[in-house]
């Protein structure tokens, strides 16, 4: 199959990136990163989550959050939500984009958001039934589609079954998370092959994490089989607390240096979108996790 002539990325990195950050960041820091993330070409930004303070206390200043964007026309905001009392804090906000979140493994799901797929998938229906009434976009997230750090090895026949559901429940498309980075090229394939038996290509997203440096091995692949829209993470912040070992998500820059290569369109200026990630990077006092985002960094400030 031919590649695509351009690929639309879901950036992560203001909420997926940020939530494990061990020291408070301030709002007006993830206010900052959004606004230059806009500015560099992202058009669907996850910029925080409707969860509680409790389990994530880097997200409990989301409203002060959205609150502060100076919102563009042709921009996602999307925000994350576990149940009804976090949809109903994200419609007071107005965000114009939900993600709601399930997985492939029985114990990630336990472990992930304390019930079984099945429990998930029910407490998800009246969510996504307000969200079509009040006409707010909604979007899937499935963890642990390659490995599970509980498990072992997921089914692929079993991520095409939660992404059926998810997708009857009404999410305009469904994000594939590699959630420990432990995939390979002809494992990813295997999977998009039995999800795509039950999902068109056009609604799937591929999320990769690059614990084991495979993360744009994988993107490539799943480029040739269709894929169009990938969720990486600036300066390749984040990692997952349920996921022991699990580096960060796959780095905005190396995606974007990728397709820049490969002569694919994603719409993204690649020397702002490393100077955001360089600003990222210095108000948490640490440089971008990939080298390529690194180099690009310091280039840009050349």
């Amino acid at each position: 199959m031919r590649l695509p002539k351009s690929v639309r990325l879901n950036e992560v990195g203001p909420r997926d990136g940020l939530q494990n950050e061990p020291k408070t960041v301030p709002a007006a820091v993830k206010i900052a990163l959004i606004e230059a993330l806009v500015d560099a070409g992202m058009r669907a930004i996850e910029i925080g989550s409707f969860v509680s303070p409790k389990w994530v206390p880097q997200m409990a200043d989301t409203t002060e959050v959205v609150q502060g964007l100076h919102r563009r026309d042709g921009v996602i905001y999307q925000v994350l939500v576990p149940n009804m009392k976090g949809f109903e804090a994200a419609k007071a906000a107005k965000v114009n984009e939900i993600a709601i979140f399930a997985a492939a493994s029985e114990s990630f799901s336990r472990r992930n958001i304390n019930c079984s797929i099945e429990e998930s998938i029910a407490r998800f229906a009246p969510v996504a039934e307000s969200s079509k009434q009040a006409g707010i976009s909604l979007r899937g997230y499935i963890s642990c589609v390659i490995d599970c750090p509980y498990e072992g090895a997921i089914e692929p026949e079993a991520v095409a079954d939660v992404a059926a559901r998810l997708l009857a429940l009404g999410c305009r498309e469904i994000s594939l998370g590699e959630t420990i980075g432990t995939a390979t090229p002809s494992r990813i394939l295997a999977m998009l092959e039995a999800v795509r038996k039950k999902i068109p290509v056009e609604r799937l997203a591929l999320h990769c994490h690059d614990t084991y440096g495979q993360a744009l091995a994988n993107i490539l692949a799943a480029l040739e089989s269709g894929i169009a829209v990938f969720d990486s993470s600036v300066a390749g912040l984040g990692g997952c607390p349920y996921a022991p070992g699990a580096a960060g998500n796959v780095a905005s820059e190396d995606v974007v240096y990728l397709l820049d290569g490969l002569g694919i369109d994603s719409g993204i200026d690649l020397g702002r979108l490393a100077r955001a990630g360089r600003a990222i990077g210095e108000a948490l006092g640490r440089p971008p996790a990939s080298k390529a985002a690194q180099a690009l960094a310091t280039k840009g400030s050349a």
